[in-house]
């Protein structure tokens, strides 16, 4: 079937089961916002939108499919000659998804879902919006599963490995003796873990479930004194076994956490409820009390201990020699061979896996010629990619998964010659790397404060970028976790602390022309305390140099040009005694010092 055939099957199945409205979101049973299995990508099947963010709508007269600025050039194209119409979020006119639904069920009516798959306050916020309609919820009713039939994926089914206390620096006693310390300072008696970072963290376990990401399909729940592990079982390894035995935890099937939750009885529960299911919520009896918060250990993960600093440190040393590999032999190859998108990607890839402690990519890497890095999460393809000149810009945004850390960088690299408008714009996008590079803030600062460092130089040209400048990067777990992140609005509001990572990607994207994004990690770290307070700064963990051969010099001060200087020292010094002496050279000639 088609995406239009799709849409027909469902909706006789929706008028079958009296059905007027039905949404799809994006997110597992576990309610990851991004990445999941293809087993749970729904949204992709029924829309072919492949982006890894966003939901679907679909009453009797509308297909409606919602996305975030990051993927609105991606959405346009692949849902070209369907049935859907993009929605694009937060842009004015276009209502929230979940308003929508409130807005589009009419009176008496019937909205469906699958809540397996639905937050506890999405569907809580439905119910409260529309409570005056009298409408009928039917949360039972996996209706995109049955319009699949046997082409659906099956659950993932990898086994899960240990991850070396030399990695985490924390043994599991440790990490639960952390989290039931917070619950006791909540008051609580019962920890529910249903984000797929947390019971990884939690008992030092990685699994394979997920592209790019080493999370399992589990659940976990710890007691006072007791801690139950969900899984399938035929993940669990003998080394996995004896570990979980050793430390007292129990295993249980992964099915089984919905009936242990109806069997809780005036208990003090702590679960957030935009991570548990509606329909695990719908089974828990209304004797126990609900604290709705964030896991303590969402907070655990973002603040890095100095083991895993450490560690994330030689991560990123690998990760630089093969950047700086790729970056020479592509600048080189690109006059000498046939060069594509699929084939450049793939390069990297390889540099990556003969990295000490590699497992896999941290993300499907971007790898975008001219106008196809406009796209910010374009992946290419065996049967869509571009052929990659001498001209122009490559932007390559990868990344590593090492047992010892998690990288994430961005290159937008020149091909060749380039025209004084992208010289202009790439400078403008390196100003703005720069500013919150060197940025000095009190503690207490949050994300949200500094985010302005890093657009201004492209608000000064009328231009933005509709995405967060940073996120932050868990430990060997997402590539893309918080609670921190450096963006504006009313996102990015978390105080960032020391031990914490960060993301520093601004950029500018100009549809059907060029993408241009220059990313780094950064750390936080203390700096001068005095009558003011405690001041933070950002040390860098990436180490490839920038674009040289793409910048305006012109538009740089002096200020900006020692900083680059600096870094561009410290990249020399870190990655050359890991080259060969023409890789050795040519580093050396891009990161000599400039004077202006």
């Amino acid at each position: 079937m088609n995406v239009n055939e799709r849409v027909r099957q469902l909706r006789r199945l929706m008028k079958e089961k009296n059905i007027d409205v039905y949404y799809v979101p994006n997110e597992d049973d576990h309610l990851s916002d991004e990445y999941t299995a293809p087993y749970f990508q729904c949204k992709s099947f029924l829309s072919g939108f492949t982006g890894d963010s966003g939901c679907v709508i679909v009453t009797k007269s509308f297909a409606g499919l919602w996305t975030d600025g990051r993927y609105f050039t991606q959405a346009e194209q692949e849902l070209e000659g369907t049935c859907f119409t993009l929605m694009r979020l937060r842009q004015e006119g276009v209502p929230d998804p979940l308003d929508f639904l409130i807005q589009k069920t009419p009176k008496n009516g019937t909205l469906g879902f699958d809540g397996r798959v639905v937050s506890t306050n999405a569907a809580k916020k439905l119910a409260k919006g529309l409570e005056d309609k009298h409408v009928s919820f039917r949360m039972d009713v996996d209706l995109v599963s049955q319009v699949w039939g046997k082409d659906r994926p099956y659950m993932p089914s990898d086994r899960l490995f240990v991850l070396d206390g030399k990695y985490t620096g924390e043994d599991i006693p440790d990490r639960i003796a952390r989290v039931r310390k917070a619950m006791k300072e909540k008051k609580a008696d019962t920890l529910i873990l249903t984000a797929l970072e947390d019971p990884c963290w939690l008992l030092n376990l990685r699994g394979n479930d997920i592209p790019s990401t080493p999370v399992a399909y589990a659940f976990a729940m710890v007691t006072n004194t007791k801690v139950f592990y969900y899984v399938a079982s035929e993940k669990i390894t003998s080394e996995v076994k004896q570990v979980l035995s050793e430390n007292r935890v129990s295993i249980r099937p992964y099915a089984m956490l919905a009936k242990d939750i109806e069997a809780l009885r005036n208990r003090t529960i702590w679960a957030d409820l935009n991570k548990l299911s509606a329909a695990l919520y719908s089974r828990l009896d209304a004797s126990n009390t609900v604290i709705s918060e964030p896991s303590p250990i969402l907070k655990f993960r973002a603040v890095k201990n100095d083991t895993e600093i450490r560690n994330t440190i030689n991560a990123h040393i690998k990760d630089g020699v093969a950047m700086v590999k790729f970056l020479y032999w592509v600048k080189k190859a690109v006059s000498e061979e046939k060069l594509t998108e699929v084939s450049v990607q793939n390069y990297l890839y390889e540099l990556r896996r003969q990295g000490e402690d590699y497992i896999e990519p941290s993300f499907p890497t971007i790898c975008a010629y001219k106008e196809n890095g406009a796209m910010m999460h374009y992946n290419a393809t065996e049967e869509n990619h571009a052929e990659i000149k001498d001209r122009s810009f490559l932007l390559v945004d990868s990344g590593g998964t090492y047992k010892d850390g998690t990288t994430d960088i961005t290159r937008t690299i020149a091909m060749g010659k380039l025209s004084a408008e992208e010289k202009r714009m790439y400078t403008k996008v390196l100003k703005g790397h720069l500013a919150l590079a060197r940025a000095r803030f009190l503690s207490g600062t949050a994300g949200n404060n500094l985010d302005i460092l890093a657009r201004t130089p492209m608000w000064s040209e009328y231009v933005d970028y509709q995405c967060g400048t940073g996120h932050g990067v868990g430990h060997v777990l997402s590539v893309h976790e918080g609670p921190h992140s450096i963006s504006w609005g009313g996102r990015g509001s978390v105080p960032l602390e020391p031990g914490m990572i960060v993301t520093d990607e601004p950029g500018i994207y100009l549809p059907g022309k060029i993408g241009i994004r220059i990313e780094n990690e950064l750390l936080v770290v203390k700096a001068e305390k005095n009558f003011y307070g405690q001041w933070l700064q950002f040390q860098q963990l990436t180490y490839c140099p920038y674009e040289v051969d793409a910048i305006d010099w012109s538009l740089l001060d002096g200020q900006e040009i020692s900083q680059l200087n600096e870094y561009h020292k410290m990249v020399y010094e870190t990655v050359s005694p890991y080259l060969n002496a023409k890789e050795k050279a040519w580093l050396r000639t891009v990161t000599k010092a400039v004077r202006k």
